[in-house]
């Protein structure tokens, strides 16, 4: 009984792939007569799907003209694409030279085989690269005295030269040296890496503000000034070329980018729209985590023209390593054609025209 249920089924199943219906006393016994007349199912076709080429039946058509011409018409309706279909952020204009800049050149970039900092292009990014120089031969010297405290303690003090050690086991001097020692070096540190932090949070008078906002997995920046936002994405291999970059700039260089005058104090708005990303460019001294549901501050002040970048520094998710951040320092006549630009394209308007229609 089974043998004949698994049979019975195994038919059906080929009837079903097959273009010929069984008939219904076939279906019930699992006998097939091969006298028995075969009825052919139509062929169904999908649209978009490419037909059978060795079906016989592919090719006709009907005989009455304007079927024919209702046949040509369905059939390039549904090969034409859809007018509102979805466009991608980097096609078209996006993937070439963002906003008409002249060339610049790339000063803020990771190095292979770097080992000192990017070179610093902000008050802030030089006065943390002092404190750090200063901290780093503190920590030299600290290095050597042990060095030469371990190396005294081996030649004075081994078994030949002292074969009968001291049983003392304090000294009041020793003990308050190695006490306030480390103590005056810590204010030594803080007396000159404080003011550098208090500068670094406390924001002065700006020339500019840009809101910054951490998307997975990509960053949008606003010019509430302007009324005008746009969105950053990596750009891909096949993309650098067309945007002005070189390939070695691959994971580091994006479509569009934030643009701003050299010499212009800029006051950052950062903030995060799903997770906890952060906006990093080392060469100006900036980093600053983006928090949903938090609006944080920063500045720079950007002395060099150039091209500079940054990344996410906060683990954020899945494609968190490709989310760089790219900036360009223009110089003042450059960033005015830009801003036209980007308002023609992006929409907005400048201050000073508002108040010129409100008068």
């Amino acid at each position: 009984m089974k043998t004949a249920s698994f049979g019975t089924a195994l038919l059906l199943s080929l009837a079903l792939l097959s273009p010929t219906a069984l008939t219904a006393q076939e279906a019930e016994t699992g006998i097939i007569d091969p006298e028995q007349p075969r009825v052919e199912e139509p062929v169904l076709e999908l649209p978009g799907e490419a037909p059978d080429t060795d079906d016989p039946r592919v090719g006709e058509q009907p005989d009455d003209p304007e079927a024919q011409a209702d046949v040509a018409e369905e059939t390039e309706a549904v090969a034409a694409p859809a007018e509102d279909a979805p466009v991608s952020p980097r096609d078209d204009e996006n993937v070439q030279i963002w906003g008409n800049l002249p060339p610049l050149e790339v000063v803020g970039q990771p190095v292979q085989g770097g080992t000192g900092y990017m070179p610093a292009a902000s008050p802030v990014a030089h006065d943390t690269h002092w404190v750090s120089y200063l901290v780093h031969y503190i920590m030299l010297g600290i290095v050597l005295l042990v060095i030469f405290l371990v190396l005294f303690c081996v030649v004075r003090f081994n078994r030949r030269t002292n074969p009968n050690p001291a049983r003392f086991t304090h000294n009041t001097r020793l003990e308050v040296a190695w006490t306030l020692g480390p103590v005056l070096v810590l204010i030594v540190i803080g007396s000159f890496a404080l003011p550098v932090l208090f500068k670094q949070v406390n924001v002065p008078e700006s020339d500019l503000t840009i809101k910054v906002t951490g998307y997975q997995w990509f960053w949008g920046y606003e010019y509430p000034d302007y009324e005008f936002g746009y969105e950053s994405f990596l750009l891909q291999q096949d993309e650098l070329e067309a945007a002005g970059y070189e390939p070695s700039h691959y994971l580091m260089a994006t479509d569009t980018a934030m643009v701003v005058p050299v010499n212009k104090t800029v006051r950052l708005q950062v903030t995060g729209a799903d997770v906890i990303h952060s906006w990093k460019i080392n060469s100006f001294g900036v980093h600053m985590d983006a928090v949903p549901g938090r609006l944080n501050e920063t500045w720079f002040r950007a002395e060099r023209e150039g091209i500079y970048f940054g990344f996410c520094s906060e683990l954020c998710g899945l494609d968190h390593s490709f989310m760089p951040i790219t900036v360009k320092v223009v110089s003042e006549e450059a960033y005015e054609e830009w801003l036209d630009w980007a308002i023609g394209e992006f929409g907005g308007s400048r201050p000073e025209q508002k108040v010129a229609a409100a008068r």
